[in-house]
């Protein structure tokens, strides 16, 4: 199972996502920014596998958190999450080894499947 660190501005998104992974026996380590996100890795918390982040946040977006992200962990996974397609063409610029991308609004089974597609 992976280690998954998390970074939605929304509650109940964050909410959503940590119970559907955790049921699948994931660690989910939940943070309510971009800025929480980065401060978490920073502090030397260097097991995580997946970084799952909403694009559209104040101060720090998924985007530009993932860009920091990957320069401290280049063998991250990225998921990303949005309600507006255009932003996760944005996206594309990453260099990451495993980037996928979901629309909001979804389902408890199609985080859960992002996840799976990403670790296989």
């Amino acid at each position: 199972m992976a280690t998954i660190l998390l970074a939605d501005d929304d509650a109940a998104v964050r909410d959503l996502v940590r119970r559907a992974l955790t049921s699948e026996g994931h660690r989910v380590h939940v943070t309510q920014d971009g800025l929480e996100a980065l401060d978490y890795l920073n502090a030397g918390n260097g097991d995580i596998d997946i970084l799952i982040s909403d694009v559209d946040m104040p101060q720090l977006d998924g985007i530009s958190l993932a860009e920091k992200a990957l320069a401290l962990k280049p063998s991250l996974a990225v998921i990303l999450m949005s309600g507006f397609s255009d932003q996760l063409e944005r996206a594309a610029r990453l260099r990451v080894r495993q980037l996928l991308s979901i629309s909001k609004p979804f389902t408890l089974d199609q985080i859960k499947q992002v996840v799976r597609t990403v670790l296989a």
